[in-house]
């Protein structure tokens, strides 16, 4: 199961365009591209706190990402979601 879930996050990683290989992630503030499109957002509990996380697409690449805005976490911020 590991070996496909590799596999799978090096295609991801390989499918992204240069803005989005240039997204800093898992660091609060850093800044996302211009061509990122905000999509919905939801409530997620990070040890007893409720933090918002935001859902955005690409329009250059069509990679997905999400943006965990945790105020009490330095580390949260851009990831690309397991799929």
């Amino acid at each position: 199961m590991s070996d496909n879930y590799e596999i799978a996050a090096k295609a991801r990683e390989a499918a992204l365009c240069e803005p989005c290989r240039g997204i800093q992630r898992d660091w609060r503030r850093a800044p996302g591209h211009a061509e990122l499109v905000q999509g919905d957002n939801r409530k997620e509990d990070r040890d007893g706190r409720s933090v918002t996380v935001t859902r955005y697409r690409c329009d250059r690449c069509g990679s997905i990402w999400d943006y965990e805005n945790n105020k009490f976490n330095q580390r949260a911020g851009w990831s690309l979601p397991r799929r």
